[in-house]
């Protein structure tokens, strides 16, 4: 969020070039392929991912007007203090259920040139997004299915600024913002081989945004009876806007991740 931050710091006096919102690194959900059922009825699959996403749209908070961003991914790797991503999946039969968390912390911080309001601003930015929902295949062979699925995705995404030295010595302001979307659409695996699956995921809803979207699809690869990896492409947006709060993004690019069956 290098515009949001250099905002704050005409405010204060700071200068700095560096800063993205924790919400720029977010989640792909590639459908892991599930092992054959077991003797109850139940197929587990679990996928730890990557997303090298590059993110763009219109971002507001403290009050200030919303500012267009461009981010890169490399603009928001060098600010990354911790992120954590997953995905699992339960089946039995022709019944689904499935979650998605995704976990990003972002940090920033920079000296001001003259030091008489505050000597130094530091920001860090929260993203947490959690989607659940369950699903019924409309098609099945083998392996092979095409899921229609409804659920919801919670959002959290928040701002912590903080001042050292300086007239504003100690002071800090945070900004959050918490909401949820109902989701609904479809997923969906077809089996080249045994070894080799093409996987694909749409979903679209509302709620307290006024838009939320997520489409992928990727590629996947069994090194063995338990683990595959998966790679492919991701795009995700959405549009909320509350109390001159702003989060009305789109993220897309490639993805990685390590499917592990139960």
């Amino acid at each position: 969020m290098k515009a949001f931050v250099l905002a704050i710091a005409a405010l204060t006096g700071v200068e700095t070039t560096t800063f993205v919102s924790a919400a720029d690194l977010q989640q792909p959900f590639i459908v892991p392929a599930v092992r054959p059922e077991s003797a109850t009825g139940w197929s587990l699959a679990v996928s730890p991912y990557f997303w090298g996403a590059r993110l763009s749209g219109d971002v507001g908070q403290f009050g200030l007007p919303a500012i267009k961003l461009e981010s890169d991914f490399a603009d928001i790797l060098k600010d990354l203090d911790f992120s954590f991503m997953a995905v699992g999946e339960a089946r039995y039969e022709g019944f689904s259920l499935f979650g998605d968390i995704i976990y990003t912390r972002l940090s920033a911080g920079a000296a001001t040139p003259l030091g008489l309001m505050t000597e130094r601003v530091d920001v860090t930015s929260e993203t947490f997004s959690g989607l659940a929902g369950a699903g019924y295949s409309v098609f099945r062979d083998g392996r092979s299915t095409i899921d229609v699925v409804a659920g919801a995705r919670v959002w959290h995404v928040s701002t912590d600024i903080s001042y050292s030295g300086g007239l504003f010595d100690g002071a800090s302001a945070r900004d959050s913002a918490t909401w949820v979307d109902a989701m609904a659409g479809f997923r969906g695996r077809y089996f080249l081989s045994d070894q080799i699956y093409l996987s694909s995921w749409g979903l679209v809803g509302a709620g307290q945004a006024k838009l939320d979207w997520d489409i992928a699809a990727g590629v996947g690869t069994a090194f063995s009876d338990r683990i595959s990896g998966v790679a492919g492409y991701r795009a995700l947006g959405v549009d909320y806007s509350h109390d001159n709060f702003v989060f009305n993004v789109v993220q897309q690019g490639p993805i990685l991740g390590l499917a592990v069956r139960f």
